[in-house]
């Protein structure tokens, strides 16, 4: 079975990683070496900003 495909871009992850401040981690170790919790806050980060984009979207 192959590796499954992200739905994040790298670019985006990465610069979630920055906003967040674990972007070093990340550049040292991989993204094997975030901790679950700056994986959660990623996720919660990228949700928050698809819903204000769609919120944008119907507003127009």
């Amino acid at each position: 079975m192959g590796r499954r495909r992200g739905i994040m871009s790298q670019r985006f992850k990465e610069e979630l990683a920055k906003e967040l401040g674990f972007y070093d981690v990340v550049q040292k170790e991989g993204w094997g070496a975030i901790r679950a919790k700056d994986a959660g806050n990623m996720v919660k980060l990228a949700i928050e900003m698809a819903e204000r984009h769609l919120a944008n979207r119907q507003g127009r």
